[in-house]
């Protein structure tokens, strides 16, 4: 069972934590669908999101910001790239198949196995290279559809495709970004995944020959949408980095994986999206990769 009686109280808050998290994100699509089906772009109630996130962010943690001065310039890596991983996965699940996108960004474990193997020079084990394996094979099938008998270039050819790709792999080198800064706090942390999102949106702007919409332009139903996404955005953040200093790594990455779920249960009864054979194929490949992933490191905290 994940929760047992003999588990001390902060372990099961861990799981919980973690479980929460995953639910978070396996639903957060549908508020943002929601909004872009009133007229607000992915990229603005992106930038809006954590704009609002960052304001309740500062009063909630004001006593902090004295500390500002002893955060190291490294940190601005750590806003890029976790800014990149929320800003592409968010347009990704807007614009593309929910459960293709989440599961072509479920390769995120691989490319932490690797980058991880290269960056930080850890022993990749005979299952790491078993799931990297197992993982392609599952990104090609879902990319490729070969049980249709033609194969498309280039691969894969939908902008969805390539951002959730870019997703899972920015997530990655997020992780081990994180990994190596383990003297930021949780709070500097947190502020330079929402920071980073901002920044992206300004950096992404001239190339997409678009503009936000003002302020005063958006409805107040849309404001309500958008502070409830920043919440759970917050939440989320918080009890998911509860979760992976109670419990040990290999748990944790097992039980995001309950977000899949969340978001399969979600997009059956809120769209009308089906999976092909070779999605489901190749989805259960890369799942299963997944979980070789996590027990790459079967004793690490």
């Amino acid at each position: 069972m994940i929760l047992s009686k003999a588990q001390p109280l902060d372990t099961k808050l861990a799981i919980l934590g973690c479980l929460f998290g995953a639910c978070c994100w396996g639903i957060i699509w549908y508020p943002y669908r929601i909004l872009a089906e009133s007229g607000l772009a992915g990229i603005a109630s992106s930038i809006y999101t954590y704009i609002v996130a960052v304001s309740i962010g500062c009063v909630l943690f004001a006593k902090h910001w004295r500390a500002i001065k002893d955060i190291p310039k490294s940190i601005i890596w750590l806003c890029l790239v976790a800014g990149w991983t929320n800003l592409s996965y968010v347009v990704a699940v807007i614009d593309g198949e929910v459960m293709r996108v989440m599961l072509l960004f479920y390769l995120s474990p691989i490319w932490t196995l690797i980058l991880a193997h290269f960056w930080l020079h850890e022993k990749t084990t005979k299952t790491g290279y078993i799931a990297i394996t197992i993982s392609l094979m599952g990104a090609y099938i879902m990319l490729t559809n070969p049980l249709s008998g033609t194969l498309s270039l280039p691969i894969p050819q939908s902008k969805s495709d390539w951002l959730a790709l870019s997703a899972g792999m920015g997530f990655a080198l997020t992780n081990v970004i994180t990994r190596k800064a383990s003297y930021l706090s949780l709070h500097a942390k947190s502020f330079a995944v929402w920071i980073g999102v901002i920044a992206m949106v300004l950096l992404w702007l001239p190339f997409i020959h678009t503009s936000l919409p003002a302020p005063q332009l958006i409805t107040l139903k849309q404001w309500l949408i958008i502070v409830l996404i920043a919440l759970l955005i917050m939440a989320a953040t918080y009890f998911v980095q509860y979760g992976v200093t109670k419990i040990t790594a290999t748990r944790a990455s097992v039980l995001f994986l309950f977000e899949l779920i969340v978001a399969a249960v979600a997009s059956y009864y809120l769209t009308s999206e089906v999976m092909t054979l070779s999605e489901w194929i190749g989805g259960a490949l890369i799942l299963s990769a997944a979980v070789f992933a996590a027990l790459n490191h079967p004793n690490e905290h």
